[in-house]
Formats: C-alpha cells, sequence, structure tokens
C-alpha cells in the first residue's frame, strides 16, 4: 500500500464529507462520483468503516456549533409554573421529543429499503439523475414553499410542532437514495410543513445529530470497530476525522449566514449542472460506473 496515496485519498474524502454532509447537495452523491475518479485504497470492511467515521467527524462539528442551544435546551427542559410559566411547546423536552418523532420514518425507511436502495442506486448515473431532479425540486420547493422569517418569540432552537417534526421525518425517507441528500429533503419537507428557510436549516441540521450518530455507530459495531486495522488505516481514519470535523465547521457556519440571506436557488443550479456534468463524463469514458 501507498501510505501517501492512502493519506492523501483519506485528506480528500474528508473534506468531500466535511463540504456537503450538510449542504443540500448530497453527500453520498459526491463521495460515490469521487470515489470514482479517484479510487480509494484498503479493504471493502475499511472504506465502509471510513464512510462512518468520517460522518461522525462532521456530526461532531454540527454539535460544537450548536453547543448554546443544546445547552439551552437542556436548561429548558421541563415546564414550569410560577411567576414565569414556560409553555409545554417552549420547554427543551418537546423540541427533542419532536426530533425523536421526526428521526422515526427515516430509520424504518432505511431499515426496510436501505440495503435494496443502496445496492440499486450507488452508480453515478443514477446519483447524476437523483442530482438532477433533486436541484430542480429544491428550486421549485423554494418558489412555491418556502416563507419569510415569522415573527415569533425567540428559542434558542427551532419551533417545530410535533405535526410539522413528523412531515420533516417522512421527507427525509427521500434521502435513503444516494444523490437525493438528507440536508435537500429534511429542507423541503420543513418548507412543506410551514417553516422558513432558516428554521428548516437549523431543524435539519440539530435532526443530523442522533440520525447520523446513531445510524455510523450503529455500522461501526456491526462493522467490528477498530481492533483488525494497521497503523496506517488507523492513522487513515484519524485523517479522515480531523478533516471532515474541520471542514464542516467551516461550512455549515456559512452555509447557515448564507441562506438566511440568499435562498437555496444557488443549490438547486449547482446540483443540475453536476449532475449532467457526471452524466456527460460517464458518456465520453471518463467516468467509469463502480463494479
Amino acid at each position: 500500500m501507498d501510505k501517501l496515496l492512502f493519506y492523501a485519498q483519506s485528506l480528500v474524502r474528508g473534506v468531500v464529507e466535511g463540504c456537503t454532509e450538510f449542504l443540500p447537495v448530497s453527500s453520498t452523491g459526491h463521495l460515490i462520483v469521487f470515489e470514482a475518479l479517484l479510487g480509494f485504497q484498503g479493504r471493502a470492511r475499511y472504506i465502509e468503516t471510513y464512510s462512518y467515521v468520517i460522518q461522525l467527524g462532521a456530526v461532531l462539528a454540527v454539535a460544537v456549533l450548536y453547543r448554546r442551544q443544546i445547552g439551552a435546551s437542556l436548561q429548558a427542559f421541563w415546564p414550569r409554573g410560577g411567576l414565569q410559566p414556560r409553555p409545554w411547546a417552549e420547554t427543551g423536552l418537546y423540541f427533542w421529543l419532536s426530533l425523536a418523532l421526526a428521526c422515526l420514518p427515516g430509520l424504518l425507511a432505511t431499515l426496510l429499503l436501505g440495503s435494496l436502495a443502496d445496492a440499486f442506486f450507488s452508480q453515478p448515473g443514477w446519483v447524476a439523475l437523483a442530482l438532477i431532479l433533486g436541484g430542480a425540486a429544491l428550486c421549485l420547493a423554494e418558489r412555491f414553499w418556502a416563507r419569510p422569517a415569522a415573527a415569533r418569540p425567540a428559542l434558542p432552537w427551532p419551533r417545530v410542532s410535533m405535526g410539522q417534526a413528523l412531515t420533516v421525518g417522512a421527507f427525509q425517507c427521500l434521502a435513503i437514495v444516494p444523490g437525493v441528500s438528507r440536508s435537500a429533503s429534511t429542507i423541503i419537507g420543513g418548507w412543506f410543513a410551514g417553516l422558513d428557510t432558516t428554521a428548516s436549516a437549523a431543524f435539519s441540521f440539530f435532526l443530523a445529530m442522533p440520525v447520523m450518530a446513531g445510524m455510523s455507530a450503529l455500522k461501526l459495531i456491526q462493522l467490528g470497530g477498530f481492533a483488525a486495522m494497521d497503523p496506517v488505516e488507523l492513522t487513515g481514519l484519524g485523517i479522515g476525522f480531523a478533516v471532515s470535523f474541520l471542514t464542516a465547521l467551516l461550512v455549515v457556519k456559512r452555509f447557515t449566514a448564507y441562506v438566511a440571506k440568499q435562498g437555496m436557488v444557488l443549490f438547486g443550479v449547482y446540483r443540475t449542472v453536476f449532475g449532467f456534468l457526471i452524466l456527460a463524463a460517464l458518456a465520453s469514458g471518463g467516468l467509469a460506473p463502480a463494479a
């Protein structure tokens, strides 16, 4: 194994994951395409383990960025009476229950259909089609469903009802298809449920933490952890995790500031252009389908 090439590939994949995981452009789709372009050394089980480790790096970045909101939700966890009552819908408990409810549809979809979706759609051609259709859907959804920020009492976390949370969770089911994007599907779901863009994006990020952390932890346990890895592979994991964390830390903060003012059209256009570039590369033979 060429160690320098291996570490370089680990770094590139970490950057791609950190840049795309929380943008509405599909991190899985980008990783599939970059793997087809660059290849990735290592055993199949290691490569799969690596994918979930770098996801945890991106999740940790969001937890760091939203640490104050998380802390505030825990401090305001219970309703209270007295001179300053806290309504049930404004408690941290209500918020975390809404997140749990939003997780359920995606969990069921992954358990029932996730393996089939990976088997049939994890090819650059299908990814390109999902990117193009998802880009069009993102632009149309913003045109017809997105709303300006509503005047409401400020909370440190997004105000989402149980019905809205379930709607977002239902849209998240679409993300089992590589190229669709978990972020795009949940943000569109938030618009459809009546949330504005800022609240939709924030709820999408909060929802990613339990969903991605739980899925990654479970998959790592199923894959047997890190005991069978040699020092080179462990170093590759460390590089990917660190780079994914640092990149996501930079990207998420700037993304939330951008969409609050500019919206999502740029990402819809990017998805569409990138999808057609993939199809052109496949047609010219410059991009080989995965084996």
